[in-house]
């Protein structure tokens, strides 16, 4: 149910830039998840259906695009991407170490853009 209030904040911030850009309709928001969120699309379709009727947004279709998740290895700078299943055998596709590799990115979500008239 974690969805609820991360959906809240979304339509939250299209009302506003719907309002300061003189927005009747939105017709589609699209959203970018990190691989790692566990943030799951129906569910956020789903509350945003409910919580948008009877707003510039309702009826407004999310495209959900989920972004790679990106380690970073302390010993060579190198950057890979890597599946969520991997993480705990991962190893650096430049030197082959896995002791010293940070998440640089998957964790994140945000609004891209949204489609208004």
């Amino acid at each position: 149910m974690h969805e609820l209030p991360v959906t809240e904040k979304i339509l939250d911030i299209v009302l506003k830039h719907a309002r300061l850009n003189h927005v009747s309709e939105i017709r589609s928001i699209t959203l970018h998840v990190g691989g790692l969120s566990d943030l799951e699309d129906e569910w956020i379709q789903h509350y945003f259906d409910y919580l948008s009727k009877d707003t510039q947004a309702s009826g407004a279709r999310l495209i959900i695009e989920r972004l790679p998740i990106v380690m970073k290895c302390g010993l060579c700078d190198e950057r890979f991407a890597i599946e969520k299943s991997e993480i705990g055998e991962a190893r650096c596709a430049g030197c082959g170490k896995g002791d010293r590799l940070s998440i640089i990115s998957g964790k994140e979500y945000y609004i891209k853009e949204m489609e208004a008239v």
